[in-house]
This record gives C-alpha cells, structure tokens and sequence, in this order.
C-alpha cells in the first residue's frame, strides 16, 4: 500500500476515533487501558488520567449479574477474539446505566495479541426525566436485556437512526421452539437458567450496537444496524442449535425467526414489530427450526383482501346483493322449464357487479358458506312470491365446493327448508360444480343423499370442465347435468368443442341423465344441440339475466318469440 494511503487510513481511523458516537477505549495486550476518545470521557465523567493503566473491570464496567452463567460466559469470551456482553457503567453522575460492550481482540502477524478495541454503547435510551425510575422497569429481570417497554423506544431510535444514514435495519422476531414443553420436563429453575445462556449466547452473535430484548416467555427480539442476508440467519439458526449446558445437562434447542427490514417495510414501530411476530409465526407453521421474511407486498395484498371482504359482509347485511334469473326452457316444445338464480351486487358506489367482480374476494372462506345460505333463503321466499303470481318455476341455485362439503349442509338446508312450509323442496335444485365433488368424493355423495331425502334434487353445472366425468356421473346422485357454456359457444365453429359436446350428450343418454345446455346464443346453437340429443337449454339467445319482477312480462313474452316458436313447432 502506498505510503500516502497508509497515512490517510491512519488519519480516517483517529478522526473516527475521536468523532465517534460511541465511547471508545483501547486496550493492550493486558487489557489495560492506554487511550480513551472523548465520547468515553463524555459518558462518564472519566479522563484518560483517571483510568489509564487499569482494566476495565477496576473502574466500574460491570456486568448485569455475577451469576454462575455469567462467569462461565466471563471464560468464553477470553477465548474468542470478538464477543459482546450487557454491562452497566457508572456515569459521570455518579449512576449506574446499562451498556452494551463490544471487545475486538487485535492481533499482529504472527497472531499474538496485541491490543484490545472496547466500545461501549449506551443502552439507556430511556428519556432524561426517567432516569430516575427503577431499572425493572425498562430491563428483564432474568437476562437483564432490555424488556418491551424499552424495545418499543429503541426501535423508534433505531428507525430515525437508519433513516438518516440511510442504513437497513433488520426487526426479528425470535421464539425457541417447544420451549414450554422443556420447561415443564426440567422445571422453572432449569428453564430460567437455559433462558438466560441462551440470551448469553445470541447477544455474543450481534455486532456494534445491535440489539436483543427479551419480551416476554421465550421470545425475543433482534434490532440489527447491518445489513443482513440469508447466510447471517442460517448462521444464527445454526448456532442456536448447538447444545447448551445448564447444571450439567446438554440441552438442544432450535428457534424460529421472523424478519421483516425497514424501510422497505414502511410503517410505524409497533407494526413493523407485528410484522416481525407475523413473519415468525409463518416460520412455526413452515416447521420451526427456519426464518421467514415478511413480504410488505403480499401483505397489503392481504389487508385489501381482508377490506375486501369485510365490505362483502357488510354488503351482505345491507341487502346490497340481490338475484337475477335466467330462464331455462325446452327448446323442442317451448316450455319455460326453470330459472337460475344469478347473484349480483347492487354496489352503492360502483352500480351492478357481476359475480366475476367479487366472488373470487370470498373463495374458499367461510363467507361462501353465509352466501350460500343467503341464495338459498332468497329463492325460496321468490318461489313462495312467484306462487302468489300463478308462477310456478323451480329455481336452480349454485352451491359453491366449500358450502357442499360442510358437515352440516344438509342440516341447515333443513332449517331454511322449514322456515317456507308452503314451498315444495321440489322446488329447489342444486347446482354442483363437478370439481366440487373432486375435493372429496364421500363427502359429497353423503350430503348429497341426505339432501335428496329432503326432496332436494342436484345438477351437476359445467359438466366436461372436470378430469374424471365418467366417474362422477356413475356415483353422484343428480338428476341434471348442464353442459358448459365454453363448450357450447364455440361448438359451431371448433371441431374439438363440438367432439366434448357430442361426448357428454352421449354418456348423458347412456346413463340416462337429463342434460341442458348453457350459453346458447343462436336458434344455430339450438338446431344442433336438438338434433344432437339435447333438448334443454339456457343462454343469451333465450334471455339474458333479469331481475324477479321483469320475469312476469318476460314470460307473457316469450310464447310471442316467433324465432323459437318456429323452432318447436318443426320439431327441432
């Protein structure tokens, strides 16, 4: 190295040596003190004439306890060239406040000793005005790390820190892993003892003024000032695994830890601690024993999902969802055969939404369940008004696969069934997607029977969409099955479509199961699926559609539609 580099290095190192934050002493081989910078005299009322010559220890650096594990821990840390420990320091007032000392051992070539470099970072981010208060209040009794009360300051502290430098801070969220399991096999006593070396042990691993707390239980909390990668946690997780020793006995452990990094997660200090503990948790659920970084981008997605959904419900409770109908006929005699009930929802702000525009909000959740029910409740008070009219039409109603296969679906259907004495269960079909079935075959066919024995029917809806149709329309109890509109739209044109098309007609027949088609669209699409063996259909050609109290006019309609009259009159 140029001569002129060696001395700027020497210069940059003094001028951060007396410029430093944090007190800074350099020791000898002896670890007696030979330089003090300013921050040191600063904090604790000392010169350098005061303590040169002395060990640390002599004036006043202590550690938190004099327990047996602290000693032991006193022991390793000779033994290693860097280590880290809390200690309390008497300050230039005469207290004492805890600090956090990071020792770096130098050695020369010949990696023989040569001095020691001792920072000693104040832990007391605690407000002037508080100083006085007692130190449980803001330290853990057992480990003498800080407790959640401190924690919370210091990531604020910690938060301004890395935003003015423009530095990563990492928040982790750690928790042993069956801890509560050990401390019931070897006691409280035991259990404390292995809480206290593992906190020993972690706060050795962090560097320069990180930070470990312990919030309660086992859990504890990182604040790391540098930057972190997959490899620093692997390491950490690696050396959590080493057995500890605590009265004799070998004790393995393992953790699971929750990371979540500022500022690319950009909120508040309590949440971005929430976001550490929710990091955590996913690593539990993942098997324990791993990390789990937070995503910010997946959580929002989250939390407008969760907004999503709680607008649903209130949707729900609001009477902002009403049903639409679509009629289904027999194309070879005209007859209006049923309707399906179609959910929409009347939104306030954003007029009529179609089901594509919020049921994928609620797939899968329980909310399907409470929807389903709503449908069902909603089209039999419409069969119990339509009555009222002189209109008697069964309405087809969509179960969604979660509401199917609940334990209790049958059970409920009774309760709504019992609730519209004066409608006829017959009036009610079912519609399934076959993947429905797919989910679990048993307990479909189960609430399936015991729907049938109310006197509730079943209709497969998008049938040809599954892998095993075959299969399902030999075991499941229904009484229609309605061909997929995909299918059905393009079969004019789309050789491949009208090959499924033909295939379903045919197993229908064979099986002797009445079928219907969706999406017919043209008296084309009708002539077909006539000559083909299907004479049930629904779709735009017939009606779009249409809210309970158009149905009236659209049925007087319908025996007007000369298109279609001429169509069953030729027979197809």
């Amino acid at each position: 190295m140029p001569s002129s580099a060696v001395s700027y290095s020497a210069s940059l190192a003094e001028t951060v040596f007396y410029y430093a934050n944090e007190a800074i002493i350099i020791t000898d081989a002896e670890n007696r003190v030979v330089e003090v910078n300013p921050a040191f005299c600063e904090l604790t009322g000392m010169t350098l004439d005061d303590v040169q010559g002395k060990t640390p220890e002599a004036f006043s650096i202590l550690p938190l306890d004099d327990s047996r594990t602290t000693r032991l821990m006193r022991e390793e840390l000779q033994l290693r060239d860097r280590s880290k420990s809390q200690v309390s320091y008497r300050s230039h007032d005469g207290q004492f406040y805890p600090g956090m000392m990071s020792i770096n051992r130098v050695r020369d070539e010949h990696a023989v000793i040569n001095h020691h470099v001792i920072v000693l970072a104040d832990l007391s981010a605690i407000p002037a005005h508080a100083r006085h208060l007692n130190r449980e209040v803001y330290f853990d009794a057992l480990t003498g790390l800080p407790n959640l009360q401190l924690l919370t300051q210091l990531i604020q502290e910690s938060m301004q820190h890395a935003e003015a430098k423009q530095l990563p801070l990492a928040v982790c969220s750690l928790d042993i892993d069956f801890f509560k399991n050990i401390n019931d096999r070897l006691g409280a006593q035991v259990g404390d003892a292995l809480l206290s070396s593992f906190s020993q042990r972690i706060s050795h691993l962090l560097f320069g003024d990180d930070v470990l707390a312990r919030v309660g239980g086992d859990e504890f909390v990182l604040l790391l000032h540098h930057g972190v990668d997959d490899d620093f946690f692997e390491k950490l997780l690696a050396s959590i695994r080493q057995p500890l020793m605590v009265d004799g006995q070998s004790i393995h452990l393992t953790a699971s830890l929750g990371v979540t990094l500022y500022p690319n997660d950009h909120v508040q200090g309590d949440v971005l601690l929430r976001h550490a503990n929710q990091a955590m948790y996913r690593a539990k659920q993942r098997g324990r024993d791993t990390f789990h970084l937070f995503d910010p981008n997946h959580d929002r997605l989250l939390q407008v999902r969760h907004e999503q959904r709680q607008r649903f419900v209130d949707a729900l409770n609001n009477d902002e969802l009403c049903l639409y109908y679509q009629p289904q006929v027999d194309m070879r005699s005209g007859k209006v055969v049923g309707v399906e009930a179609l959910i929409r929802w009347q939104h306030p702000d954003e007029g009529l939404l179609a089901p594509g525009q919020f049921l994928p909000i609620i797939d899968a959740t329980p909310l399907e369940v409470d929807l389903g029910e709503w449908v069902i409740e909603r089209a039999l008070c419409q069969v119990a008004e339509w009555h009222t009219q002189g209109i008697a039409l069964p309405i087809n109603v969509n179960i969604s696969p979660t509401h199917l296969l609940v334990s209790n679906f049958s059970q409920r259907l009774a309760e709504l069934l019992a609730r519209h004495p004066e409608v006829s269960p017959s009036m009610l079909k079912l519609e399934v997607l076959e993947s429905a079935a797919m989910h679990d075959i048993q307990a479909a066919l189960q609430n399936m029977s015991r729907c049938q024995v109310l006197g509730v029917s079943f209709a497969i809806d998008d049938f040809g969409t599954g892998f095993s149709s075959l299969t399902h329309l030999r075991q499941l109890p229904v009484s229609l099955i309605k061909i997929d509109q995909s299918f059905v739209r393009d079969m004019l044109s789309d050789q491949d479509d009208m090959a499924i098309v033909e295939s379903v007609i045919y197993m229908a027949n064979r099986f002797k199961r009445p079928m219907l088609a969706e999406g017919v669209e043209t008296l084309a699409h009708a002539k077909a699926l006539i000559e083909l063996g299907c004479e049930l259909a629904q779709g735009y050609g017939i009606a779009r559609p249409m809210p309970a109290k158009a149905l009236p006019a659209w049925l007087a309609a319908w025996p007007t539609r000369a298109d279609w009259n001429s169509l069953a009159k030729s027979g197809g």
